[in-house]
């Protein structure tokens, strides 16, 4: 991937960190960061080195959503009313690219999002479609562009129920209200709460923690968790052994371990 003011890409150990820079709009997304979000987040899932990502907003908010400036100014050119062309997608391409960028695409390894500051619209959906949210005391999430009209077109609409459950997603998508840290941790849309300007340091400390665990057994159990979707409950039961028995070797390495000392009472 090519250098980008807007987007830094860096490795520390075993995690990504995936940064979003363009203060001036509080890292709203535009078309070209879209997709260098995109391509960022499929380079990091090919990398057999990298085993957990962290994604970050940089200069104090996490990613205030699609850049309606961006859009104003699309809306004016010759065509441009349809600015979003071409993000029609098929549903059995794993790698289609989203108005957001990478908010269609499931990988095969987790992604933790450091949420600072704003997390709002779009900015809600890609910290929505990763699977943990590490939030500052201070952060917000909230569907602001109920106020203009614009769709959850990433994934809010899907991926909030299933966090939430529908009465606290339907609050939030039909008010488009402000949901501060101490709300989003009762309802179960942040994982941790941290104080302000630790949610970078406290995320990659969790990826950190992640990336030393089994990653072949760690990473069956997350995709049979969100694969499970659907299914009735014999056809995920089934599928999860399907996926998982071959794992069972890498258990009874794991029970000799315990047995020799390792990891009692429930240290890590």
């Amino acid at each position: 991937m090519e250098p980008s003011s807007s987007l830094q890409v860096e490795q520390v150990g075993a995690v990504t960190v995936v940064t979003l820079q363009r203060p001036e709009v509080r890292n709203a997304v535009d078309g070209d960061t879209a997709r260098r979000l995109h391509e960022a987040f499929v380079a990091f899932d090919d990398d057999p080195g990298a085993r957990v990502a962290v994604f970050h907003g940089a200069h104090g908010h996490f990613c205030a959503g699609w850049d309606l400036q961006f859009g104003a100014r699309m809306a004016q050119q010759p065509g441009g009313a349809n600015v979003l062309a071409g993000l029609d997608f098929d549903p059995q391409d794993p790698r289609a690219l989203a108005p957001m960028g990478p908010s269609r695409l499931l990988l095969s390894k987790p992604v933790i999002a450091a949420v600072s500051g704003a997390a709002v619209a779009g900015g809600m959906e890609l910290a929505l479609w990763c699977d943990l949210r590490v939030m500052e005391q201070d952060a917000y999430f909230g569907v602001y562009c109920r106020r203009f009209g614009v769709p959850l077109i990433d994934g809010g609409t899907v991926r909030l129920p299933r966090l939430v459950g529908m009465g606290h997603a339907m609050d939030l998508i039909l008010t488009g209200r402000k949901v501060e840290a101490d709300e989003a941790l009762r309802m179960g849309l942040a994982n941790r709460v941290v104080a302000h300007g630790q949610a970078r340091a406290a995320a990659l400390e969790l990826a950190e923690q992640l990336a030393k665990f089994p990653q072949e057994t760690m990473r069956a159990d997350r995709m049979n968790a969100y694969e499970q979707w659907g299914k009735s409950l014999p056809e995920a039961l089934h599928a999860e052994w399907e996926r998982s028995k071959s794992r069972i070797g890498d258990g009874l390495e794991g029970a000799g371990r315990f047995a020799s000392g390792e990891g009692r009472h429930g240290k890590f």
